[in-house]
Protein backbone atom coordinates (compact mmCIF):
# COMPACT_ATOMS: atom_id res chain seq x y z
CA UNK A 1 0.00 0.00 0.00
CA UNK A 2 0.91 3.60 -0.72
CA UNK A 3 1.22 6.39 2.17
CA UNK A 4 -0.62 9.05 0.15
CA UNK A 5 0.06 11.32 3.09
CA UNK A 6 3.91 11.73 2.42
CA UNK A 7 2.51 12.53 -1.34
CA UNK A 8 2.09 16.03 -3.17
CA UNK A 9 -1.32 17.73 -2.48
CA UNK A 10 -1.21 20.18 -4.86
CA UNK A 11 -4.07 21.84 -7.16
CA UNK A 12 -2.73 21.25 -10.68
CA UNK A 13 -5.09 22.00 -14.08
CA UNK A 14 -4.25 19.77 -17.07
CA UNK A 15 -6.00 22.13 -19.88
CA UNK A 16 -7.09 20.41 -23.39
CA UNK A 17 -8.41 22.03 -26.30
CA UNK A 18 -11.01 19.91 -27.68
CA UNK A 19 -10.17 19.06 -31.53
CA UNK A 20 -7.95 22.72 -31.15
CA UNK A 21 -6.54 22.65 -35.35
CA UNK A 22 -10.58 21.48 -36.04
CA UNK A 23 -11.99 24.17 -33.77
CA UNK A 24 -9.59 26.59 -35.17
CA UNK A 25 -10.71 26.59 -38.10
CA UNK A 26 -14.54 26.17 -37.52
CA UNK A 27 -14.39 29.31 -35.66
CA UNK A 28 -12.30 30.76 -38.85
CA UNK A 29 -15.47 29.87 -40.93
CA UNK A 30 -17.62 30.96 -37.99
CA UNK A 31 -18.88 27.57 -37.30
CA UNK A 32 -19.76 26.43 -34.09
CA UNK A 33 -16.90 23.87 -33.11
CA UNK A 34 -18.90 21.26 -31.55
CA UNK A 35 -21.73 21.29 -33.92
CA UNK A 36 -20.41 21.37 -37.60
CA UNK A 37 -18.27 17.96 -39.69
CA UNK A 38 -14.81 19.52 -40.08
CA UNK A 39 -11.62 17.76 -40.77
CA UNK A 40 -7.71 19.57 -41.16
CA UNK A 41 -5.60 17.42 -43.45
CA UNK A 42 -2.47 18.87 -44.78
CA UNK A 43 -2.92 18.27 -48.87
CA UNK A 44 -6.06 18.40 -50.34
CA UNK A 45 -4.26 16.70 -53.54
CA UNK A 46 -3.33 13.27 -52.08
CA UNK A 47 -6.04 10.80 -50.79
CA UNK A 48 -3.27 9.25 -48.49
CA UNK A 49 -2.20 12.67 -46.36
CA UNK A 50 -3.16 11.75 -42.83
CA UNK A 51 -6.09 14.23 -40.94
CA UNK A 52 -4.83 16.40 -38.70
CA UNK A 53 -7.44 17.04 -36.34
CA UNK A 54 -11.34 16.19 -36.82
CA UNK A 55 -14.40 18.00 -35.09
CA UNK A 56 -16.14 16.08 -32.22
CA UNK A 57 -18.89 15.15 -34.58
CA UNK A 58 -17.11 14.17 -37.54
CA UNK A 59 -15.24 11.71 -34.20
CA UNK A 60 -18.34 10.79 -32.94
CA UNK A 61 -20.55 10.02 -36.27
CA UNK A 62 -18.05 9.09 -38.67
CA UNK A 63 -15.13 7.19 -36.54
CA UNK A 64 -12.69 10.32 -38.36
CA UNK A 65 -9.71 11.06 -36.14
CA UNK A 66 -6.13 12.36 -36.02
CA UNK A 67 -4.49 10.03 -37.79
CA UNK A 68 -7.14 8.82 -40.35
CA UNK A 69 -6.61 9.13 -43.81
CA UNK A 70 -8.23 11.29 -46.33
CA UNK A 71 -9.66 8.95 -48.47
CA UNK A 72 -11.44 7.34 -45.34
CA UNK A 73 -13.54 11.02 -45.07
CA UNK A 74 -16.77 10.33 -46.25
CA UNK A 75 -18.31 11.74 -49.69
CA UNK A 76 -20.65 13.80 -47.87
CA UNK A 77 -22.09 17.76 -48.36
CA UNK A 78 -22.06 18.65 -44.66
CA UNK A 79 -17.80 17.73 -44.10
CA UNK A 80 -15.69 20.20 -44.90
CA UNK A 81 -12.38 19.51 -45.35
CA UNK A 82 -9.43 22.46 -44.54
CA UNK A 83 -5.82 22.45 -45.06
CA UNK A 84 -3.88 23.45 -42.23
CA UNK A 85 -3.11 27.11 -40.72
CA UNK A 86 -0.33 26.47 -38.23
CA UNK A 87 1.08 29.92 -37.89
CA UNK A 88 -2.62 30.98 -36.96
CA UNK A 89 -3.00 28.28 -34.52
CA UNK A 90 0.05 29.05 -32.70
CA UNK A 91 -0.61 32.44 -32.10
CA UNK A 92 -4.34 31.53 -31.07
CA UNK A 93 -2.23 28.89 -29.17
CA UNK A 94 -0.16 31.99 -27.46
CA UNK A 95 -3.40 34.19 -26.93
CA UNK A 96 -4.81 31.10 -24.35
CA UNK A 97 -1.61 31.09 -22.79
CA UNK A 98 -2.36 34.74 -21.65
CA UNK A 99 -6.17 33.56 -20.05
CA UNK A 100 -3.68 31.33 -17.77
CA UNK A 101 -1.52 34.61 -17.02
CA UNK A 102 -4.82 36.02 -15.32
CA UNK A 103 -4.96 33.34 -12.54
CA UNK A 104 -1.28 32.52 -11.93
CA UNK A 105 2.25 33.98 -12.72
CA UNK A 106 3.98 32.50 -15.49
CA UNK A 107 6.10 30.11 -13.15
CA UNK A 108 3.29 28.20 -12.47
CA UNK A 109 2.21 27.52 -16.32
CA UNK A 110 3.61 24.66 -18.27
CA UNK A 111 2.64 24.66 -21.63
CA UNK A 112 3.02 20.59 -22.93
CA UNK A 113 1.78 20.88 -26.29
CA UNK A 114 0.23 23.66 -28.50
CA UNK A 115 -3.15 22.39 -27.37
CA UNK A 116 -2.49 21.30 -23.19
CA UNK A 117 -0.95 23.10 -20.37
CA UNK A 118 -0.75 22.23 -16.65
CA UNK A 119 -1.47 24.78 -14.69
CA UNK A 120 -0.47 24.92 -10.35
CA UNK A 121 -3.66 26.70 -8.61
CA UNK A 122 -1.92 26.55 -5.19
CA UNK A 123 -1.69 29.88 -3.78
CA UNK A 124 -4.24 31.53 -6.16
CA UNK A 125 -7.28 30.32 -4.61
CA UNK A 126 -7.53 32.93 -1.78
CA UNK A 127 -8.10 35.49 -4.52
CA UNK A 128 -10.34 33.23 -7.27
CA UNK A 129 -11.45 30.42 -5.35
CA UNK A 130 -11.45 26.86 -5.28
CA UNK A 131 -9.87 24.78 -8.21
CA UNK A 132 -13.01 23.44 -9.68
CA UNK A 133 -13.93 27.31 -9.35
CA UNK A 134 -10.75 28.55 -11.17
CA UNK A 135 -11.14 25.47 -13.91
CA UNK A 136 -14.58 26.78 -14.64
CA UNK A 137 -13.36 30.57 -14.87
CA UNK A 138 -10.64 29.90 -16.96
CA UNK A 139 -13.03 27.51 -19.50
CA UNK A 140 -15.34 30.26 -19.69
CA UNK A 141 -13.40 32.82 -20.77
CA UNK A 142 -12.01 30.54 -23.42
CA UNK A 143 -15.11 29.59 -25.07
CA UNK A 144 -16.06 33.62 -24.30
CA UNK A 145 -13.23 35.02 -26.32
CA UNK A 146 -12.10 32.39 -28.39
CA UNK A 147 -15.47 30.40 -29.01
CA UNK A 148 -13.42 27.42 -28.58
CA UNK A 149 -13.98 24.54 -26.35
CA UNK A 150 -11.91 22.94 -23.68
CA UNK A 151 -11.85 20.62 -20.96
CA UNK A 152 -9.79 20.27 -17.49
CA UNK A 153 -8.59 17.91 -15.45
CA UNK A 154 -7.51 18.75 -11.63
CA UNK A 155 -5.56 16.20 -9.72
CA UNK A 156 -2.88 16.35 -6.62
CA UNK A 157 -0.28 16.25 -9.13
CA UNK A 158 0.59 16.58 -12.64
CA UNK A 159 0.07 12.81 -13.81
CA UNK A 160 -2.93 12.63 -11.57
CA UNK A 161 -4.20 15.72 -12.99
CA UNK A 162 -3.44 14.52 -16.85
CA UNK A 163 -5.20 11.03 -16.46
CA UNK A 164 -8.45 12.73 -15.32
CA UNK A 165 -8.48 14.74 -17.85
CA UNK A 166 -8.47 11.85 -20.73
CA UNK A 167 -10.31 9.29 -18.48
CA UNK A 168 -13.43 11.98 -17.55
CA UNK A 169 -12.84 15.45 -17.88
CA UNK A 170 -13.01 15.38 -21.58
CA UNK A 171 -16.41 13.92 -21.26
CA UNK A 172 -17.93 16.06 -18.34
CA UNK A 173 -15.83 19.32 -19.10
CA UNK A 174 -14.08 19.66 -15.57
CA UNK A 175 -13.47 16.81 -12.99
CA UNK A 176 -11.04 16.38 -10.23
CA UNK A 177 -9.28 13.26 -9.16
CA UNK A 178 -7.88 12.63 -5.69
CA UNK A 179 -5.89 10.29 -4.30
CA UNK A 180 -8.83 8.35 -2.77
CA UNK A 181 -9.94 7.97 -6.53
CA UNK A 182 -7.23 5.78 -7.61
CA UNK A 183 -8.28 2.34 -7.00
CA UNK A 184 -12.37 3.26 -7.98
CA UNK A 185 -11.78 5.15 -11.42
CA UNK A 186 -8.38 4.25 -12.21
CA UNK A 187 -7.92 0.63 -11.63
CA UNK A 188 -10.46 -0.63 -13.74
CA UNK A 189 -8.89 1.00 -17.13
CA UNK A 190 -8.22 -1.64 -19.84
CA UNK A 191 -6.96 -1.73 -22.25
CA UNK A 192 -4.01 -0.31 -20.57
CA UNK A 193 -3.25 1.79 -23.74
CA UNK A 194 -6.08 3.80 -22.61
CA UNK A 195 -3.96 4.84 -19.53
CA UNK A 196 -1.75 8.04 -20.33
CA UNK A 197 2.30 6.73 -20.41
CA UNK A 198 1.65 3.39 -22.01
CA UNK A 199 1.52 2.56 -25.73
CA UNK A 200 0.87 -0.29 -27.45
CA UNK A 201 4.16 -2.12 -27.38
CA UNK A 202 3.73 -1.28 -23.68
CA UNK A 203 0.63 -2.90 -23.43
CA UNK A 204 1.91 -5.93 -25.22
CA UNK A 205 4.84 -6.81 -23.00
CA UNK A 206 2.49 -6.38 -20.03
CA UNK A 207 -0.12 -8.31 -21.32
CA UNK A 208 2.24 -11.16 -21.93
CA UNK A 209 2.90 -11.37 -18.19
CA UNK A 210 -0.49 -11.61 -17.25
CA UNK A 211 -1.04 -7.65 -16.73
CA UNK A 212 -4.55 -6.16 -18.40
CA UNK A 213 -5.61 -3.77 -15.81
CA UNK A 214 -4.35 -0.92 -14.26
CA UNK A 215 -5.05 -2.68 -11.00
CA UNK A 216 -3.10 -5.54 -12.05
CA UNK A 217 -0.24 -3.45 -12.38
CA UNK A 218 -0.85 -1.65 -9.14
CA UNK A 219 -0.59 -5.34 -7.82
CA UNK A 220 1.83 -6.71 -9.26
CA UNK A 221 5.16 -7.41 -7.57
CA UNK A 222 7.03 -4.37 -8.03
CA UNK A 223 10.86 -6.09 -7.75
CA UNK A 224 9.14 -8.14 -10.90
CA UNK A 225 8.63 -4.95 -12.77
CA UNK A 226 12.21 -3.64 -12.17
CA UNK A 227 13.94 -6.49 -13.23
CA UNK A 228 11.70 -6.95 -16.61
CA UNK A 229 11.53 -3.12 -17.23
CA UNK A 230 13.95 -1.41 -15.61
CA UNK A 231 13.69 2.19 -14.35
CA UNK A 232 10.60 2.14 -16.31
CA UNK A 233 8.97 -1.15 -14.50
CA UNK A 234 9.44 1.00 -11.82
CA UNK A 235 7.29 4.23 -12.55
CA UNK A 236 4.53 2.18 -13.89
CA UNK A 237 4.13 0.88 -10.90
CA UNK A 238 3.77 3.55 -9.03
CA UNK A 239 2.41 5.60 -11.27
CA UNK A 240 -0.73 2.85 -11.02
CA UNK A 241 -1.12 3.88 -7.71
CA UNK A 242 -1.10 7.84 -9.15
CA UNK A 243 1.74 8.57 -7.43
CA UNK A 244 4.23 11.20 -9.38
CA UNK A 245 6.76 13.53 -7.93
CA UNK A 246 7.11 15.53 -11.09
CA UNK A 247 7.59 19.53 -10.46
CA UNK A 248 5.62 21.93 -12.58
CA UNK A 249 7.88 22.10 -16.12
CA UNK A 250 9.66 18.85 -16.12
CA UNK A 251 8.51 15.79 -18.31
CA UNK A 252 5.94 13.17 -16.64
CA UNK A 253 7.78 10.08 -17.79
CA UNK A 254 11.53 10.39 -16.76
CA UNK A 255 12.59 7.68 -18.02
CA UNK A 256 10.84 8.52 -21.69
CA UNK A 257 12.72 11.21 -22.51
CA UNK A 258 14.14 11.21 -25.94
CA UNK A 259 14.45 13.30 -29.38
CA UNK A 260 12.96 11.95 -32.11
CA UNK A 261 11.44 12.34 -36.21
CA UNK A 262 8.97 10.68 -38.18
CA UNK A 263 8.12 11.55 -42.02
CA UNK A 264 5.27 10.41 -44.01
CA UNK A 265 7.49 10.58 -47.58
CA UNK A 266 5.93 12.63 -50.47
CA UNK A 267 5.96 9.65 -52.64
CA UNK A 268 7.40 6.26 -52.87
CA UNK A 269 11.32 5.74 -52.47
CA UNK A 270 12.85 2.56 -53.86
CA UNK A 271 16.41 4.09 -54.38
CA UNK A 272 18.48 2.78 -52.07
CA UNK A 273 20.80 6.18 -52.64
CA UNK A 274 17.71 8.44 -52.35
CA UNK A 275 16.56 6.63 -49.11
CA UNK A 276 19.88 7.56 -47.53
CA UNK A 277 19.65 10.87 -48.62
CA UNK A 278 16.54 11.12 -46.65
CA UNK A 279 17.94 9.47 -43.75
CA UNK A 280 21.26 11.93 -43.58
CA UNK A 281 18.41 14.76 -43.80
CA UNK A 282 16.47 13.53 -40.88
CA UNK A 283 19.57 12.58 -38.81
CA UNK A 284 20.51 16.23 -39.09
CA UNK A 285 17.50 17.43 -37.98
CA UNK A 286 17.59 14.82 -34.44
CA UNK A 287 20.89 15.34 -33.93
CA UNK A 288 20.15 19.31 -33.98
CA UNK A 289 17.14 19.19 -31.08
CA UNK A 290 19.31 16.90 -29.27
CA UNK A 291 21.82 19.47 -29.05
CA UNK A 292 19.22 22.04 -28.26
CA UNK A 293 18.37 20.67 -24.91
CA UNK A 294 22.14 20.45 -24.17
CA UNK A 295 22.43 16.25 -24.18
CA UNK A 296 23.49 13.24 -25.88
CA UNK A 297 21.92 9.38 -26.77
CA UNK A 298 23.77 6.18 -25.87
CA UNK A 299 20.92 4.63 -28.21
CA UNK A 300 19.66 5.04 -31.71
CA UNK A 301 16.58 4.01 -32.96
CA UNK A 302 15.61 3.34 -36.72
CA UNK A 303 12.84 2.11 -38.48
CA UNK A 304 11.65 1.97 -42.27
CA UNK A 305 7.60 1.80 -43.07
CA UNK A 306 6.87 0.37 -46.61
CA UNK A 307 4.80 1.46 -49.07
CA UNK A 308 1.06 0.24 -49.19
CA UNK A 309 1.52 -1.42 -52.34
CA UNK A 310 3.83 -3.67 -50.97
CA UNK A 311 0.94 -4.52 -48.68
CA UNK A 312 2.67 -2.33 -45.47
CA UNK A 313 5.35 -3.84 -43.15
CA UNK A 314 9.00 -2.52 -42.00
CA UNK A 315 10.88 -2.82 -39.60
CA UNK A 316 12.00 -0.66 -36.40
CA UNK A 317 15.51 -1.80 -34.54
CA UNK A 318 17.64 -0.56 -31.60
CA UNK A 319 21.24 -0.15 -31.28
CA UNK A 320 23.24 1.62 -28.50
CA UNK A 321 27.29 2.66 -28.66
CA UNK A 322 29.46 2.72 -26.34
CA UNK A 323 30.04 6.89 -25.87
CA UNK A 324 26.79 8.47 -26.07
CA UNK A 325 26.26 11.29 -29.41
CA UNK A 326 25.00 14.00 -30.72
CA UNK A 327 27.02 14.37 -33.96
CA UNK A 328 25.14 13.67 -37.08
CA UNK A 329 27.23 11.54 -38.91
CA UNK A 330 27.75 9.17 -36.33
CA UNK A 331 23.81 9.10 -36.12
CA UNK A 332 23.62 8.21 -39.53
CA UNK A 333 26.40 5.73 -39.57
CA UNK A 334 24.82 3.33 -37.25
CA UNK A 335 21.25 3.93 -38.76
CA UNK A 336 23.11 3.10 -42.14
CA UNK A 337 24.47 0.18 -40.49
CA UNK A 338 20.86 -0.71 -39.42
CA UNK A 339 19.66 -0.09 -42.56
CA UNK A 340 21.86 -2.52 -44.70
CA UNK A 341 21.30 -5.22 -42.20
CA UNK A 342 17.23 -5.26 -42.21
CA UNK A 343 16.03 -3.60 -45.38
CA UNK A 344 14.72 -6.47 -47.92
CA UNK A 345 14.73 -3.50 -51.07
CA UNK A 346 11.38 -2.95 -50.45
CA UNK A 347 9.32 0.45 -51.58
CA UNK A 348 9.35 2.61 -48.46
CA UNK A 349 6.93 5.35 -47.49
CA UNK A 350 8.08 6.56 -43.95
CA UNK A 351 11.49 6.91 -41.74
CA UNK A 352 11.62 7.24 -38.19
CA UNK A 353 14.59 7.95 -36.30
CA UNK A 354 15.02 8.55 -33.01
CA UNK A 355 17.66 8.95 -29.76
CA UNK A 356 16.87 7.05 -26.35
CA UNK A 357 19.23 6.58 -23.44
CA UNK A 358 19.51 10.02 -22.85
CA UNK A 359 22.46 12.17 -20.64
CA UNK A 360 23.76 15.33 -20.22
CA UNK A 361 26.20 16.29 -23.12
CA UNK A 362 28.78 18.35 -20.79
CA UNK A 363 31.65 16.20 -21.02
CA UNK A 364 33.55 14.09 -23.68
CA UNK A 365 35.27 11.16 -23.54
CA UNK A 366 38.71 11.89 -24.70
CA UNK A 367 40.25 8.81 -27.05
CA UNK A 368 43.75 8.07 -28.21
CA UNK A 369 42.58 6.97 -31.40
CA UNK A 370 39.80 9.86 -32.40
CA UNK A 371 41.75 13.11 -31.86
CA UNK A 372 39.23 15.08 -33.48
CA UNK A 373 36.11 14.07 -31.54
CA UNK A 374 35.61 17.05 -30.00
CA UNK A 375 35.96 19.51 -33.02
CA UNK A 376 32.96 16.97 -34.65
CA UNK A 377 30.96 17.75 -31.22
CA UNK A 378 32.06 21.10 -31.61
CA UNK A 379 30.94 21.57 -35.09
CA UNK A 380 27.58 20.15 -34.97
CA UNK A 381 26.45 23.32 -32.22
CA UNK A 382 28.45 26.30 -34.45
CA UNK A 383 26.07 25.06 -37.31
CA UNK A 384 22.88 24.81 -35.11
CA UNK A 385 24.02 28.80 -34.31
CA UNK A 386 24.03 29.55 -37.81
CA UNK A 387 20.64 28.01 -38.59
CA UNK A 388 19.12 29.32 -35.41
CA UNK A 389 20.47 32.99 -35.98
CA UNK A 390 19.06 32.59 -40.27
CA UNK A 391 16.46 30.37 -40.84
CA UNK A 392 16.74 26.10 -41.23
CA UNK A 393 17.44 26.82 -44.30
CA UNK A 394 20.87 28.84 -44.63
CA UNK A 395 23.03 25.68 -44.74
CA UNK A 396 21.82 22.73 -45.74
CA UNK A 397 23.90 19.47 -46.82
CA UNK A 398 24.24 18.75 -50.23
CA UNK A 399 21.92 15.98 -50.39
CA UNK A 400 19.04 18.27 -49.79
CA UNK A 401 19.26 19.94 -53.73
CA UNK A 402 18.71 16.07 -54.81
CA UNK A 403 15.57 15.56 -56.03
CA UNK A 404 15.26 12.93 -52.99
CA UNK A 405 15.63 15.71 -50.54
CA UNK A 406 12.89 16.83 -48.34
CA UNK A 407 14.63 19.64 -46.13
CA UNK A 408 14.07 22.54 -48.37
CA UNK A 409 10.54 22.02 -48.56
CA UNK A 410 10.35 21.55 -44.78
CA UNK A 411 11.68 24.77 -44.24
CA UNK A 412 8.92 26.84 -45.52
CA UNK A 413 6.86 24.75 -42.94
CA UNK A 414 5.42 25.26 -39.76
CA UNK A 415 4.99 22.26 -38.11
CA UNK A 416 5.71 20.33 -40.77
CA UNK A 417 2.50 22.15 -42.25
CA UNK A 418 1.81 25.33 -44.59
CA UNK A 419 1.30 28.08 -42.58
Amino acid sequence: MIDYTMMPHQKILCVDMKSFYASCSAVMLGLDPLDCYLVVAGNHDRKGSVVLAASPRMKKEFGIKTGSRLFEVPDDPRIIVEEPKMATYLRVSTEITRVFHRYVPKEAIHTYSVDESFIKVDGAQQLWGDAQTIAKKIKNDIEREFQLPSAIGIGPNMLMAKLCLDLEAKHEGVAEWTYEDVEAKLWSVSPLSKMWGIGRRMEKNLNGIGIFTVGQLARYDLKQLEKKFGVMGNQLYYHAWGVDLSEIGAPILQGQISFGKSQILLRDYKDEEEIKHVILEMCEEVARRTRNHRKAARTINFGLGYSKDEFGGGFYRSRTIEEPTNVTMEIYRTCLSLFKEHYTGKTVRQISISLSNIVDDYELQLSLFDANGWKRRKLGYIVDGIRSRFGSASLLRAVSYTNAGTARHRATLVGGHKQ
